[in-house]
């Protein structure tokens, strides 16, 4: 393309994909059993997740801290997680209310979640990163989605 920034190509493998950046937000949030906690499951995030006072400097094991709503494990912490969508400072004043799925365009996707280096705010469910997709470290990861 002509501007250095790529279109919007998500590899599907048997039938999982990255979640869209709603669809993480949703899943984060509980779902339909929200109770609109600051982190995934708490507005304790020393409860939810690992993060620059409690992770002594690393990853760890996935279900050591308690699951949101969804019994949904370390949305918050530990490990900032890829979502599909291209990332747009700019995007959410301008998206559909109802399942918004990202720009067309970019040079940098979404990660949610904070990870093991992160401060307490870095873990909110709001909490937004941008990355070009060649940044790799042990501070990001993913989760799968499946479409049925």
């Amino acid at each position: 393309d002509s501007k250095g920034k790529k279109t919007k190509d998500i590899t599907k493998v048997k039938g999982y994909r990255l979640p869209t950046e709603a669809e993480w937000e949703f899943s984060a949030q509980g779902g339909n059993n929200s109770q609109r906690y600051k982190y995934s499951g708490s507005n304790d995030v020393d409860s939810v997740a690992f993060y620059n006072s409690n992770s002594e400097n690393r990853t760890h094991e996935v279900g050591l801290k308690n699951p949101n709503e969804l019994e949904i494990y370390d949305m918050s912490g530990n490990v900032w997680e890829w979502c599909s969508d291209w990332y747009d400072k700019e995007y959410y004043k301008n998206s559909p209310n109802n399942d918004p799925q990202g720009p067309n365009l970019g040079s940098s996707c979404v990660l949610r979640g904070g990870c093991w280096n992160s401060s307490k705010s870095g873990c909110r469910i709001s909490k937004r990163l941008s990355l070009l997709l060649t940044d790799r470290g042990d501070y990001s990861g993913f989760r799968i989605a499946r479409s049925f």
